[in-house]
């Protein structure tokens, strides 16, 4: 699971439970993963895992109960979406749109290559929510 594509840990950590929590395998108001058990699943370091939990509980995706541990927030899918949306995803747009530029590919030909893959995928193209 975790990379040595050189991101930190502590970000891949919180990266993974974002995805957990998009595949619906955490749902709201649910207790995640402690940063011990985070510590054991991963073999790190305790304070590695804190320091992804914490990532995710100042951007509101988590919060905590006082002596019980990290909980899902109602808004954390929406929250995780819309800032995968518009950093991740906009920049990965953004690195094929480059490429294809300097292999001189047009507009039409890389919007054919995308809607392929879509489809490939099993994803649905279109949609009415904006980048």
């Amino acid at each position: 699971m975790l990379q040595s594509d050189g991101t930190p840990i502590y970000l891949q950590i919180a990266e993974w439970i974002e995805t957990e929590i998009l595949k619906g395998n955490f749902q709201a108001d649910e207790k995640v993963y402690s940063q011990y058990k985070l510590a054991e699943m991963f073999t790190i370091n305790p304070a590695t895992a804190a320091k992804g939990l914490n990532v995710l509980a100042n951007e509101n995706i988590l919060y905590t109960k006082r002596g019980l541990g990290k909980f899902v927030t109602k808004e954390a899918k929406a929250i995780i979406i819309h800032k995968r949306k518009n950093q991740k995803l906009k920049g990965l747009i953004n690195e094929i749109v480059m490429e294809a530029k300097r292999l001189h590919v047009r507009e039409e030909e890389l919007m054919v290559m995308l809607k392929k893959a879509m489809k490939e995928s099993g994803g649905q193209s279109g949609g009415s929510d904006s980048l």
